[in-house]
């Protein structure tokens, strides 16, 4: 008896990373759906417009902010997770890694390092929950902490429709 506990356990831990990585992967092909031109407003009421673009062979998905402060923000898998690294005007590069929720409409990114980031107390994006409700809708939240104090950013976008 114990050696069928033990050869099932056995084979649930080894199934875990592969489980991981096909919802990595999900996930990062649900993002990829984004692909093209975005536009709507953030909370300040300001337009924003943001364009998703598959590069490097679909490797990559790059999201580039267009606006006062243009910024990039690259998503890929790496092995069996799915990481994005934002260029951002604050002039470093959180890295974030990915989960999604269990309807893959919500993914949601949480700091995990970055490059020009002096100490924890430094400026930085600290996580991004993006959501896509439908194919034609999604929702950008962006939180930025310094010092201890979060500062939320929320865009509503639309896809732009293809001008004839």
């Amino acid at each position: 008896m114990n050696h069928l506990r033990i050869t099932a356990a056995l084979a649930m831990l080894l199934a875990i990373p592969s489980f991981a990585q096909s919802n990595a992967k999900a996930t990062f092909e649900r993002l990829q759906t984004l692909n093209g031109t975005w536009e709507g407003k953030a909370n300040d009421g300001k337009p924003v417009k943001v364009v998703f673009r598959s590069t490097s062979g679909g490797s990559a998905l790059v999201s580039e902010i267009l606006g006062d402060e243009n910024m990039i923000t690259v998503f890929h898998l790496d092995n069996d997770r799915l990481l994005m690294t934002h260029y951002c005007a604050a002039g470093n590069q959180p890295r974030m890694l990915a989960s999604a929720s269990p309807d893959g409409k919500t993914v949601t990114f949480r700091f995990i390092d970055g490059t020009n980031i002096p100490s924890p107390k430094a400026g930085h994006m600290s996580a991004l929950v993006i959501n896509m409700p439908d194919a034609n809708h999604h929702t950008e939240d962006w939180t930025f902490v310094e010092n201890g104090k979060e500062t939320k950013e929320h865009f509503e976008a639309v896809r732009a429709k293809a001008s004839m």
